[in-house]
Formats: C-alpha cells, structure tokens, sequence
C-alpha cells in the first residue's frame, strides 16, 4: 500500500489531460465508449484509493478498533499513512460521495423532467413538431423517446438540411446517448478530475450524432450546413438541456464533418485499457496490504490478551487450559512489524 494506493490518483491525472485531445480525433463511437469506460474504472478507483487512506485513520480510534478486534498500538506502528494525509482524504471522500447524490438527484429529476415532456408531447409519432418561431430542436429520451423540432426551425433549413437534423437528433436517441452523459456527470462530481473528460464526452456524443447521420444522409456537406445553420439560427435561444444538434463546439463538427471520417486507431485505445489495468491492479494491491495490516494488527492484540491470561492464570497452573495460549490466535501474515512512512 506504500505506493499502489497513490497510483489511481496519477492514472485519473494522466486520463483527464490525455483522454480528450485524443478522444477528438478517434472515431467517435469508440471514443465514446471509452472514455465511459475510463470514467467509471478511475472514479472507482479514486474513490477506492481514499477510502483506504481514510480507513487507516479511521482504525485508530479506540472504538472502531474494539469492534474490530484489532491492536490500536500495533496498527499504528505499521501504518505508512501519516495522520494528516488520512485526515484529508477522509475529507475529501465525505465531500465527494455528497458530491455524488446530490449529482444523482440532480440527474433523475432531469430525466424524470424530459419522460414528463416526452409523454406530454402531441401525437404518438417518433417527430413532435411545435407551433413555435424559436428555432429548437432537441431529442427527449423516453420509452420511445421523442425528437422535438420547432417550426421556426424547419423554416430556417432546406430539404435535405431537415433530413440531416432528424438523423442526427434519432442518432442521440438509437445510441442511449443520455446514458453516456449521466455516466460523466456522476463520475466527474465524484472525482472533480473527471470533468474535462465529461466536456470531451458531450463533444464525443456531438459528433457520433453527426457521423451517423452524414451516413444516413450520404453527404457529409449536407450535415455540416445543418449543423452550421440550426446553430445560427438558434444562437441566443434557450433550449433546455437535452441531445441538441446545435451542442457541442459547432466550428469543429463543421470541420470534422467536411474533413474525411476519422480513421480507425487502435493504439490510443490499447493505451487507455492498460491505464485502467494498472489502475485496478494498484487498487487491488493496496487493498490486499491493507488486509494483511490489519490481520497483523489482530493477531497482535490477540497475543496481548493471551499473554495476560496466561500470566493471570500462572499461580494456578491451568493457563493452556482455558484455551487462552498465543496457539489459539490466527498466524500473523507475513509482513513486517515497522512499515516505512510516505505522503
């Protein structure tokens, strides 16, 4: 646990800053997947990392090591964790993990809220066109989710700009994009780390949408004037926080869409998934430290009250009688007594 329990914390700092440029220029489908994959492994793997830091800290307080059973005087002598960093992370996890629900309220009254406006919604077809000059267009997730198109919209594109824009909007909708978006939303309140990668992640889901729909379609410049003219169109107008043809950084989707699609990487990706390896692996071996710490912690308060049973039974020669011989005690892990101290 000497340095394994610090080794998520660098791989989450590594991610943050490598995963979005990279994820920019990977194909976005895959890009998408794996920065859900790369935000759920390393928000695990903070929070894990603190929670074991906090626990040495924690099973020092004379109560906890009662329940617990453990020698208070020997943890602390193999503890590597000084007070102060377990002080700190103990913080940080409480911050964090309150962090986490209220981002999970947050999160299912936004979805609970977009159900409502879904199942409000006039008619029964996938389309629900309102009577409105705002230029909108957003997707609605349900079961089936809506897109929702305003006429001020429609006016503002051509024929095949209006097959362009409800391709994409079906793209958010086929894709579960709002799925994608609870999973960086959470794992970024949870670790504040992980908010470029959420910004990224919106971008990602951005241009899966547009990908899709230049397939759709079949051109690529027809997609790039649709995105380019909803996002004029709808500059200034408040729309509310739903899949948007017209979210995301529109210059660079124009771009991408009227540049060649992106080619197939499998090296950055490669990258990622042995970063997140060595993450799970780290946070295991600092777990199974931690265990064998506190195994030793017991044992060492079991041969403590043995010795003093023994001695209290000595004047009277039944001592291995009553069971109470160090024999009796779990064997203590192999390990050493004094743990070297790190920040």
């Amino acid at each position: 646990m000497l340095i394994s329990v610090y080794i998520p914390f660098l791989v989450t700092a590594a991610l943050a800053v490598l995963a979005p440029p990279v994820a920019h220029r990977l194909p976005p489908r895959p890009a998408a997947l794996g920065l859900a994959c790369a935000a759920l492994v390393t928000a695990a793997g903070w929070a894990g990392s603190l929670a074991l830091l906090a626990f040495t800290g924690v099973a020092q307080i004379p109560q906890i090591a009662e329940e617990g059973r453990w020698s208070v005087s020997a943890l602390r002598s193999q503890d590597p964790v000084y007070a102060v960093v377990a002080a700190v992370s103990t913080l940080v996890l409480a911050v964090c993990v309150v962090s986490l629900g209220v981002a999970a309220v947050r999160q299912g009254r936004h979805l609970l809220r977009a159900r409502r406006e879904c199942a409000a919604l006039p008619g029964h077809t996938e389309l629900a066109v309102v009577d409105d000059d705002v230029p909108l267009a957003f997707a609605l997730p349900g079961s089936p989710g809506r897109i929702v198109v305003s006429r001020g919209m429609l006016r503002r594109l051509g024929d095949a700009e209006r097959e362009a824009l409800l391709a994409h909007e079906r793209a958010h909708l086929r894709g579960r994009h709002h799925v994608f978006q609870s999973v960086w939303r959470l794992t970024a309140a949870l670790n504040p780390l992980l908010r470029p990668v959420a910004v990224a992640g919106d971008f990602v889901l951005e241009r899966w949408a547009d990908e899709e729909a230049a397939e759709r379609v079949g051109d690529r410049t027809v997609v790039a004037h649709a995105v380019g003219r909803a996002a004029l169109a709808s500059a200034g107008a408040s729309r509310p926080a739903a899949l948007a043809a017209t979210g995301g950084v529109v210059p660079q989707r124009v771009r991408a869409l009227l540049a060649p699609p992106p080619a197939r990487r499998r090296l950055p990706l490669l990258a990622g998934a042995l970063l997140l390896a060595v993450c799970c692996a780290s946070l295991a071996n600092a777990a199974s430290d931690s265990d064998r710490m506190l195994d030793s912690a017991q044992y060492a308060l079991c041969r403590g009250q043995a010795g003093t049973a023994t001695a209290a039974a000595a004047p009277t020669g039944h001592g291995d009688a009553l069971g109470h011989g160090p024999e009796g005690c779990r064997a203590a892990p192999d390990r050493p007594d004094h743990a070297e101290r790190h920040f």
